[in-house]
């Protein structure tokens, strides 16, 4: 019965790794991945930043924290920004739609609201784009004290 379960188990988890086209087809992951175009480490776009790590030092609870992290693509191609994602729902990035050109500069605003939150706080920011090598986290820290 054991073996019958785990079975059972690793047909659900390989088949939740497959995706259906709109044709129908199924895809793995892997396969969908290659179909996006790889651009050469030598032509890439390369991230700059000025400052990986904002400290705002001590704040009073339910206090918003706001940070603008500036970057430059020193690469040779558009820097392609898809995503940035924070750690929990108290952090919210905002990162530019439109690519930023080579030798241009561009700005990932951060904002922290401390409602809830006490004590030594580090909230991540992760960034997805078509940078090589990736972009690097964003982190907002600080102390958040009681009212």
């Amino acid at each position: 019965m054991k073996k019958l379960f785990l079975v059972a188990l690793c047909a659900v988890a390989f088949s939740a790794c497959q995706n259906k086209t709109s044709e129908g087809k199924t895809t793995t992951t892997d396969s969908i991945a290659s179909e996006t175009p790889v651009i050469a480490e030598a032509d890439a776009p390369k991230v700059q930043v000025e400052k990986a790590i904002y400290e705002f030092g001590e704040i009073k609870q339910g206090e918003k924290v706001s940070y603008e992290f500036k970057f430059k693509n020193v690469g040779k191609t558009p820097l392609i920004i898809t995503n940035a994602t924070a750690t929990c729902g108290c952090t919210v990035p905002e990162y530019p739609s439109a690519p930023v050109k080579p030798g241009e500069e561009g700005v990932i605003k951060v904002i922290f609201d401390s409602a809830g939150k006490m004590g030594l706080q580090d909230k991540v920011v992760t960034v997805t784009s078509n940078a090589n090598p990736a972009f690097e986290q964003l982190h907002l820290v600080g102390d958040v004290k009681e009212k």
